[in-house]
């Protein structure tokens, strides 16, 4: 084992760096880490209700059709895991097979969409404790019009704090609690099913009812249609985080790849045969309680209160396991950016606990920005799918940023690298181009239907505002052009490996982009 570490150690010093983090996450840690991310039953539970409510339960359409785009992101991932397992993941990448620039980019863009998404998946505590248990409704009884949104900040809250303690004692703790909590998840996705499948009240042929939802809509119910894929686009993203955790994997070129797929595949499968069997399962199909309880009320109602109460309280230990996962590549992130002196004050957030083997700062910095976020939002409504639908947009973004560099780079030729195949890595062959070319398409796709100026998704109810109507541009909009100026006006000056974090010491040069992508912006 230890001349095995020892290997993995090598190969981070052709990367330009020296290892420091904990290499002690094995095969199903990796696997959990993934599946967490990504998180089964927080997804189906979180937003189930926004897609039935504006789709009808011919929205399931959407979950396979969300999963064969995001397939073809996870295969290039996979791809890119295999050859380049580094921390902070979507921004090394993006460094080796494009510019500077859009490596920045493609970093930032992952780390605001990745706090966005924290406080997004500690709101979720709100859909299903007070469902347990009335008393977590700390705020009113629920009914009032910001009882929701104070309460979910309280509730929230109590999960960040949770999960930033347990990332600042060190990957050891966290990847206990993680895979302790994903396999618990597993075991009640796959009772859930059992459960569901059991108490079916009608056919299949439900699945193609609308439930007139098209009406109003320019595009009749494609438009609605295109409305509801937030549920199901909400869900099925984070795989990245297996190799997120690169440099604290055991064999990371070898496991990564395959818990990037493997959490796909699983999220799949067992989020589809979830919402498919509670639509088959739930007793009145037009309920209206379906549209605002969603998949908790289904639970309940068909399984009634002891054990759909059990399996509510699965999926409190999903989310906040998911929670957990987040915040752990959000740090990775700030971590990978930081010792290349791409971050401000990057000294202090690339250190490294020497005890702990885990960069201690940024997740409190993480912590704080993220019930920052809760508390801005307290008042707000329709806080949930705002802040949700602004997350999944970044890092749709994010991902475009490393698939089209990958397929600029393979289109000249320069990727996969040289020998990668024949070392027995994970690749896509000659399948690879039009797996590339099909991940581009659909996250294009996928940021505009996302950024769409919908009042369903970013001003459903009042005060209408056309400036709300146009969050998704808009504050898009801020944190792109922001950040790319604040980059080129100030901190592409200051890019270059820190000496402490370099292999040999020899800190300040940029890293090489093996793909051959124009490093202008590393060069200062």
């Amino acid at each position: 084992m230890t001349e095995a570490l020892g290997t993995h150690d090598d190969e981070l010093a052709e990367f330009g760096y020296k290892q420091e983090l904990d290499r002690s996450i094995g095969k199903f840690a990796s696997f959990a880490a993934g599946v967490s991310y990504i998180s089964i039953l927080t997804g189906t539970f979180q937003l189930f209700f926004f897609g039935f409510a504006t789709g009808g339960p011919a929205y399931w359409w959407s979950w396979p059709m969300v999963f064969a785009g995001q397939l073809m992101v996870a295969l290039t991932f996979a791809e890119l895991a295999a050859n380049i397992p580094v921390a902070g993941s979507v921004y090394n990448w993006s460094k080796r097979l494009g510019s500077a620039t859009v490596a920045w980019l493609a970093g930032w863009m992952m780390l605001t969409a990745s706090v966005v998404t924290m406080s997004a998946v500690a709101i979720a505590n709100q859909y299903a404790l007070p469902q347990i248990w009335s008393a977590f409704q700390f705020i009113g009884d629920g009914t009032g019009t910001y009882d929701f949104s104070i309460n979910a900040v309280i509730l929230g809250t109590a999960l960040i704090v949770f999960t930033t303690l347990v990332n600042a004692w060190g990957v050891k703790l966290m990847a206990r609690i993680n895979s302790t909590g994903v396999f618990i998840e597993l075991i009640a996705a796959v009772l859930l099913i059992i459960l569901l499948a059991a108490n079916i009240k009608r056919g299949p042929g439900v699945l193609f009812d609308t439930h007139g939802t098209g009406a109003g809509h320019d595009w009749g119910y494609l438009g609605a249609f295109l409305v509801a894929s937030l549920a199901s686009a909400y869900v099925m993203y984070g795989f990245d985080t297996a190799s997120s955790l690169g440099e604290e994997t055991i064999d990371p070129r070898r496991t990564a790849p395959k818990a990037i797929l493997r959490a796909v595949n699983a999220s799949f499968l067992l989020g589809g045969l979830i919402l498919l069997f509670a639509i088959l399962a739930v007793n009145d199909i037009h309920s209206q309680e379906i549209a605002s309880g969603g998949m908790q009320f289904i639970v309940l109602d068909v399984l009634g209160n002891t054990v759909g109460k059990a399996i509510l309280i699965s999926a409190v230990i999903a989310i906040w396991v998911c929670g957990l996962a987040v915040q752990t590549a959000t740090i990775r992130m700030i971590f990978a950016m930081a010792r290349d002196n791409n971050l401000p004050a990057g000294s202090v957030l690339a250190r490294v606990n020497p005890k702990t083997k885990t960069p201690v700062v940024p997740a409190l910095i993480t912590g704080a920005v993220a019930i920052g976020i809760l508390l801005v939002n307290i008042r707000q409504p329709q806080i949930f799918t705002v802040v949700t639908s602004i997350g999944i947009i970044m890092i749709y973004i994010a991902y475009l940023l490393v698939t089209v560099p990958m397929l600029r780079s393979r289109l000249r030729g320069r990727w996969p690298p040289a020998g990668a195949q024949a070392a027995g890595y994970f690749s896509l062959g000659r399948f690879g181009l039009v797996v590339n070319v099909l991940a581009v398409g659909w996250g294009v796709f996928m940021v505009l239907n996302l950024a769409w100026p919908r009042k369903a998704v970013y001003n459903a109810t009042e005060p209408f505002h056309w400036y709300l109507q146009w969050g998704g541009f808009l504050v898009i909009g801020v944190v792109f052009f922001g950040g790319l100026a604040y980059y080129r006006l100030v901190q592409r000056h200051k890019t270059g490996v820190l000496a402490e974090h370099a292999a040999g010491g020899a800190g300040g040069e940029p890293l090489p982009a093996i793909a051959g992508g124009a490093d202008e912006g590393a060069q200062r």
